[in-house]
């Protein structure tokens, strides 16, 4: 009897050591989703030249941060490097093609979570960081704060080292225009797009409704099971007196947590700030059990439409699901998992 389990411990034993054992490792699974804003995006209002441009970008941006999670970085760092390329291109309203103040000046806002420790970290109204979510990941990693604004945020992110540029950087041609064309209505505008003559004709209306909104996004889950998600924009064309919106702000434009999910928003900011739409995602899946889809369906197209907010997310849960959810008529959007493959769309 004892003879009998000796060998068996052995026969275990070799069992473990055995080199069949070493083949089953953990399979690395990785995702990332951007966008580049949400709004009154028709296929009839888009030249096919334009088009092209927007979804070139849009895949440079997936495969720079595939790119990072490919090679095992970090989530943090797929988000950043994504973001940095739409930043770069003046198609979007962030970084080089961030619109117009009232002032004829560019105010630029971002911000960036780690769903593992859950630190964040935001600029806001900042004028000569060239890439500012990397101004609000040096915010979040080298302060002891989360938000940081105008001139102070912008010496902050000098002295650790972020790129500077002299604000004639920002300036593009067709920004300009669009200010001076909204000036002359004395309307604020939310982006590029086609009005609603009913709209144009409402005097009493402080915005106008020539609907993008250009804010740009990622969120992306890591080898390593960690969520992170970021956002930046330009803001809104001739806003005055240091408006701020939504995509700074923790909760409101951007939230993750490994718990539920990585979310980045886009649209009208001042709806996405009264609905807390980024962090009300994370919570219907923490309180109610929600997948992210239907927590996103839920906030974006029930309560965000219920308080007249106009827009969109996307969001990412730990599992890799996806969901990319809007109210309005498109979205500049994509992802691209551990296969390697680009999915790019902008219509509904």
């Amino acid at each position: 009897m004892k003879l009998s389990n000796t060998f068996l411990a052995f026969s275990i034993f070799l069992t473990a050591i055995s080199p069949m054992s070493a083949i089953s490792k953990t399979t690395e699974t990785y995702t990332l989703v951007i966008h580049g804003g949400a709004g009154t995006l028709l296929k009839k209002d888009m030249t096919i030249q334009k088009e092209k441009e927007y979804k070139a970008v849009l895949n440079q941006a997936l495969i720079k941060g595939y790119d990072v999670l490919k090679n095992k970085g970090t989530s943090l760092d797929a988000v950043e490097a994504a973001i940095k390329v739409m930043e770069d291109s003046p198609l979007f309203n962030a970084g080089k093609g961030a619109v117009f103040t009232h002032e004829e000046t560019n105010e630029l806002d971002a911000s960036i979570m780690d769903g593992k420790t859950l630190k964040a970290g935001a600029v806001a109204g900042v004028k000569t960081v060239k890439n500012p979510i990397t101004a609000a990941r040096i915010v979040m990693e080298k302060s002891p704060h989360v938000m940081m604004t105008g001139k102070g945020a912008d010496e902050y992110a000098k002295s650790k080292g972020a790129e500077i540029v002299d604000p004639s950087y920002f300036y593009t041609e067709h920004r300009y225009k669009a200010l001076k064309k909204i000036q002359e209505s004395e309307k604020l505008e939310l982006d590029h797009n086609s009005k609603k003559k009913s709209d144009l004709n409402n005097k009493k209306n402080s915005y106008s409704y020539d609907k993008k909104f250009g804010t740009v996004g990622a969120v992306a889950l890591d080898i390593y099971g960690n969520l992170a998600a970021g956002t930046s924009t330009g803001g809104m064309t001739n806003k005055r007196f240091g408006r701020v919106g939504d995509s700074p702000i923790i909760g409101a434009g951007t939230y993750a947590n490994n718990d539920t999910c990585a979310v980045s928003a886009t649209g009208h900011g001042e709806f996405f700030i009264r609905s807390v739409v980024s962090h009300d995602i994370s919570a219907l899946m923490e309180y109610k059990g929600l997948s992210v889809d239907k927590a996103s369906q839920e906030v974006v197209m029930k309560k965000l439409v219920k308080l007249g907010g106009e827009g969109g997310v996307i969001a990412l849960d730990r599992n890799g699901n996806i969901s990319m959810t809007f109210n309005s008529e498109g979205m500049y959007r994509g992802y691209i998992k551990s296969d390697g493959k680009a999915n790019v769309f902008i219509y509904k």
